[in-house]
């Protein structure tokens, strides 16, 4: 059994995409402060975390260039993170691939068994109907301290 045989949902595996894929590109990021895409992004920031926004609505958002594709973007990316529906990742899955991503993350909700499929056979991580704010949390002591079950137990702070 290889890393990509199954979508990742063990807490190793996750722990470690957070720690090492540091420019994170957020396909849907809204502009709006009460969407969860832009609390998402505004959390991952603040943990020193780059934020791409990929919005063709918008220039910029929470003061990054935003841009309208994934091909757009001029620097390497480590994680696309998807805040759009379900049946919208599977082209989003190829520009993932296209732009040599190490990982797609879709969020809470958002299950395309065929976009995880596609980039586990190209080589990429896969991570399906989780929150990349709420596991940062949970993986590395923020979730604990308002009494979530983090399912996390330790003596010692993870470290990132």
């Amino acid at each position: 059994m290889t890393p990509h045989d199954r979508p990742v949902d063990d807490i190793a595996t996750l722990r470690k995409l957070l720690l090492t894929q540091r420019v994170i590109a957020v396909v849907g990021l809204s502009a709006d402060w009460f969407r969860p895409s832009y609390f998402a992004a505004k959390y991952l920031l603040g943990h020193g975390y780059r934020v791409i926004p990929v919005n063709p609505k918008y220039r910029e958002i929470l003061g990054q260039t935003s841009y309208p594709r994934l091909a757009d973007i001029p620097e390497p990316v480590d994680m696309v993170d998807v805040f759009r529906r379900t049946e919208d990742v599977l082209p989003i899955a190829h520009e993932a691939i296209a732009i040599g991503a190490r990982s797609l993350w879709q969020q809470l909700g958002v299950l395309n068994h065929e976009a995880d499929a596609l980039v586990r056979a190209a080589g990429l991580h896969s991570v399906m109907d989780r929150c990349v704010k709420i596991e940062h949390g949970r993986l590395f002591g923020g979730l604990g301290w308002v009494g979530v079950d983090t399912k996390v137990v330790s003596a010692r702070r993870a470290r990132g």
